[in-house]
């Protein structure tokens, strides 16, 4: 079979308005279909190609990716604020959502205080499988229904426990990723605010989008003191001594918003300001680079001990992918204060192995 052609502008378009049609006309009792949509977008970057071509993936994967960002889901939110009472938040509009229980369950019979941790437990296998069960039978099954009718336009069945995402898709998924992270991340904090039984817990807050989905205080804080030791106390962008130092994502969150241990450095805060939202210049990717080929192992242990999820292969396919979408952008990197570069073909080279 040969490779499939790149969807057209007008078939991207296309896609475009019936992933709209998902979130404005579909039936939303829990949250799992934003979580489906975001671990389909987050596979297709670490996992897919730009090509037009399906693409497989396990069920037993998104179940995965479902543990990771239910995890903190289980704990209690909205302790210590005023008028509020700390509790699990409800993410159904039944009894709490399965997958959301058998996590609570999992950590406070088995002490794990992460993914990575949980992950190297035996009993892991049943919680994955009972995830997986969830994931197959409920978001598989109804994430393509919207509008009263069935449109399968992302994905059929595959044999047991696959999904195979048709032509194109992969590729829509790995262009417009932000936008899909951003739309199920909105609609997902407002569907847990508009549901009553979280009214006690959450109050007047304002971090509700940080509490589900970025890095606690406490494990960026372990994240920074293990790459001190590990890096020395300097920025990682101006090489200079750090006194006061942040944890900074080297490809942005905004860009690729998930907290993983290789994808983080040290920056004076005056450098992480000037750098934002926007992609390091040549140099530092190269550093960047050679620090993951030298120091993988150790930041993979950093990582853990903060309850990072740490896997380089994935940080590097996350770092080509960002790279590889600003040259088509015509996209610009950071290199100082005030002093940025464009992106072109030559970044290309610092990926070729």
């Amino acid at each position: 079979m040969g490779a499939s052609a790149l969807p057209s502008a007008e078939e991207q378009l296309v896609f475009l308005g019936k992933l709209q049609r998902i979130f404005t006309e579909s039936d939303f009792t829990a949250t799992y279909k934003f979580a489906l949509l975001m671990a389909l977008a987050d596979l297709a970057v670490e996992l897919g190609a730009d090509d037009g071509d399906e693409f497989m993936v396990s069920i037993r994967q998104i179940a995965e990716r479902f543990i990771q960002m239910y995890w903190r889901h289980a704990l209690p939110f909205g302790t210590g604020r005023p008028n509020t009472f700390s509790g699990v938040l409800t993410q159904n509009n039944g009894v709490q959502a399965a997958v959301v229980s058998a996590i609570a369950t999992f950590r406070t019979r088995h002490g794990a205080a992460s993914p990575q941790r949980a992950r190297i437990l035996p009993e892991y296998q049943a919680l994955l499988r009972s995830v997986a069960q969830t994931v197959s039978a409920q978001p598989v099954n109804y994430l393509q229904n919207f509008g009263g009718m069935t449109d399968a336009f992302l994905y059929e069945r595959a044999g047991a426990g696959q999904l195979k995402l048709k032509p194109g898709v992969a590729y829509c998924l790995r262009r417009f990723q932000p936008l899909v992270q951003q739309l199920s991340r909105s609609h997902w904090v407002e569907h847990i605010k508009r549901n009553r039984r979280n009214t006690g817990i959450l109050g007047q807050a304002d971090d509700l989008e940080d509490f589900l989905f970025s890095a606690s205080r406490q494990s960026l804080l372990s994240m920074g003191q293990g790459l001190r030791k590990l890096d020395g106390s300097k920025c990682f962008y101006c090489t200079q001594a750090l006194t006061e130092a942040d944890v900074d994502h080297f490809v942005p969150f905004s860009q690729y918003p998930r907290d993983l241990a290789h994808n983080f450095v040290l920056a004076h805060p005056t450098c992480n300001r000037s750098k934002s939202d926007t992609l390091a210049a040549g140099p530092h990717l190269e550093r960047w680079l050679e620090r993951i080929g030298r120091h993988a192992d150790a930041i993979k242990e950093v990582g853990m001990a903060a309850g990072m999820l740490a896997d380089a292969q994935v940080s590097l396919k996350i770092a080509a992918w960002g790279y590889t979408t600003a040259i088509a952008r015509g996209g610009s990197a950071w290199l100082a204060p005030s002093r940025y570069e464009a992106i072109d073909q030559r970044y290309n080279a610092y990926f070729i192995p």
